[in-house]
């Protein structure tokens, strides 16, 4: 295993931890997430370079645009819920309600 692959684990290992032991925050939430993406993204783009593939794939590209499409949505959401119940604790938060 290369650095650059322990460095990419890592990253991704980080930010799913982050996202499971520290939910007080729906903006903490949403950053762990973009970070797993982001790794996820630079794994995917050097992917190619580390098999010498001479040809660039366009699953990075679709990613990234999911990437923002989630994040611009999380943005939305977190407008909404902090206007809607005042802040952004995601213990205020009653999912089963309708």
């Amino acid at each position: 295993m290369t650095i650059l692959h322990l460095s990419f684990y890592s990253a991704f290992t980080l930010s799913s931890l982050g996202l499971a032991f520290h939910r007080t925050h729906l903006i903490s939430a949403l950053l762990c997430l973009e970070s797993m993406m982001l790794s996820m993204y630079i794994a995917l783009t050097m992917w190619p370079i580390q098999m010498q593939t001479p040809s660039s794939t366009l699953l990075p590209i679709f990613m990234l645009t999911f990437s923002a499409c989630e994040a611009g949505t999380g943005l939305a959401l977190l407008v909404a819920s902090t206007r809607t119940h005042g802040s952004d604790h995601l213990h205020n938060f009653n999912l089963l309600q309708c």
